[in-house]
């Protein structure tokens, strides 16, 4: 069971996960756009900053944490001063204000893991995906997609699997609008490996997704990069997978 609790003061929600066999009730904040505006480029949002984080068992970024927030050395500590970048609990899905300075080494650094990656605890299975990889980072791409089909094929213990990533890939899924009419980005010509320029999120990440759930595990999308006006975002496809 999940329950999602939604914050009026950034686009974000909060959920809780109760997983029969163990009785156990676990709690994360997901935020995306986390970016004080009305800054340099180098704060969170003031409300998020001082909200106390202790009370979740993890926090999940869906990117664009602050204006510039790999621009400079300093306020990626200042991040970690405020999310704890280290904690196992804490993923950070980079977005384009995060990836586009480069120094993505940084990102490393202080998460202790590469900007995409699979995580499991609680019995729950987390991909965390870098939307922003483009054709000239084609290796990477390729290696994401068999991280994705990997855990796509393996996974069998977890009662969840989420993916957690910031930019719009949802074109064309059944029973969801197009992201142009929710998000900030719609990336047409985003590509799920390198094999061709034909790659979509709804033809070659979705239908693995219809297997894990077909199997009895629950499929979740998480996405970030939602518009000003559009606090949130919840629908459920026709073949039933939650976004």
């Amino acid at each position: 069971m999940l329950r999602f609790f939604i914050p009026l003061f950034f686009v974000g929600l909060a959920f809780s996960a109760n997983t029969q066999q163990y009785s156990q009730t676990v709690t994360y904040l997901f935020a995306g756009h986390t970016m004080q505006l009305n800054d340099v480029g180098d704060k969170i949002d003031y409300r998020l900053e001082g909200l106390d984080k202790s009370v979740y068992d993890g926090i999940w970024l869906g990117g664009d944490v602050c204006i510039e927030p790999l621009l400079n050395y300093s306020t990626v500590q200042y991040i970690d001063s405020v999310i704890d970048l280290g904690n196992p609990e804490t993923h950070w899905a980079m977005g384009n204000h995060d990836a586009r300075e480069g120094n993505w080494e940084w990102y490393e650094e202080f998460t202790g893991r590469p900007t995409y990656y699979a995580y499991t605890s609680n019995n729950i299975t987390r991909i965390i995906l870098n939307t922003n990889l483009v054709p000239t980072n084609c290796e990477m791409i390729d290696d994401q997609y068999k991280l994705i089909t990997n855990v796509c094929d393996t996974i069998n213990k977890s009662y969840y699997l989420i993916l957690l990533m910031h930019h719009g890939l949802w074109r064309d899924i059944p029973g969801l609008p197009q992201p142009v009419t929710y998000a900030n980005s719609d990336l047409v010509y985003w590509s799920a490996n390198c094999d061709s320029v034909n790659t979509p999120f709804s033809k070659f990440i979705y239908p693995k997704l219809l297997d894990v759930q077909k199997r009895g595990i629950k499929v979740i999308c998480l996405m970030g990069d939602l518009s000003g006006n559009k606090k949130t975002f919840n629908r459920i496809s026709d073949d039933g997978i939650q976004f």
